[in-house]
């Protein structure tokens, strides 16, 4: 169903917990509870763990936070998002905070935002304590991020080798629009979900909107198209049809595997 939560949020990310290859499930999830205005990730930036996420800073305007690593077996990183979270929480601009992180040192931070009225958005992996996780709002574990979107992915494999092969028209990018890549269709098969009605069919104009929520330079011509519907025709992974009561309203719905 459509997500109706459109507050503001400030995402916190401990870089020693998380592993970037969430990022594009992670963006997506917290498109569907609001606008994230704070982006920050914490974690030692001259070690080497660290490397993966570098290379999403930019493309997802994360801000890094430098917390080097003085002495063995104690946790700045942890310290530094709770300093910062509760900084975030007395300016009272923030109806969500999203706590991205396996570590239960968490679970305190996240019922004292609680006990502000303010929503919890929890992410970890599976061996996150339980402390942590009733501590929020709503927890969603690093594995279910992205496993939607791959099953869709596995199942339109056959239309976009067709997709591949056509050469669509009204175009000056064929090597656009010669397929979309995973993270695109991803993107596209989360904004679907999030704003679809029981029978799974998403108005394309909503669906446009939450696409520009995970990333906001998102433009059917940056992958070649000159408007949206042709962009998810291409895809492999939707069905397109209007709507009964007004041709002009397009909605869409993704395919079953």
């Amino acid at each position: 169903m459509a997500a109706e939560n459109s507050g503001t949020l400030a995402v916190l990310i401990d870089g020693d917990n998380a592993s970037p290859k969430i990022v594009v499930g992670l963006m997506a999830e917290i498109a569907n509870c609001g606008t994230a205005s704070v982006k920050r990730i914490y974690g030692d930036w001259t070690g080497p763990n660290l490397k993966g996420w570098k290379e999403c800073l930019l493309e997802y305007s994360i801000q890094p936070i430098q917390q080097f690593a003085y002495t063995t077996g104690k946790n700045a990183t942890d310290g530094a998002m709770i300093i910062d979270a509760m900084d975030l929480l007395y300016t009272g601009r923030f109806s969500g905070f999203c706590i991205i992180s396996s570590d239960s040192d968490f679970a305190r931070l996240a019922a004292r935002i609680r006990e502000q009225c303010v929503t919890v958005y929890g992410f970890g992996g599976r061996k996150t304590p339980r402390s942590f996780i009733t501590a929020c709002n709503k927890f969603v574990y690093f594995d279910v991020l992205n496993a939607q979107a791959a099953e869709v992915d596995e199942a339109a494999a056959p239309a976009q080798k067709t997709t591949v092969q056509a050469k669509p028209t009204a175009t000056k990018a064929p090597s656009k629009k010669a397929g979309l890549d995973k993270a695109t269709r991803d993107m596209l098969t989360k904004a679907i979900t999030a704003t679809s009605d029981q029978d799974g069919r998403a108005n394309l104009a909503e669906v446009g909107g939450h696409l520009v929520k995970q990333a906001p330079d998102f433009k059917p011509r940056k992958y070649g198209f000159p408007k949206l519907k042709d962009l998810v025709r291409s895809s492999g992974i939707v069905d397109v049809e209007h709507a009964p009561n007004n041709p002009k309203t397009i909605l869409v719905r993704l395919k079953k595997a």
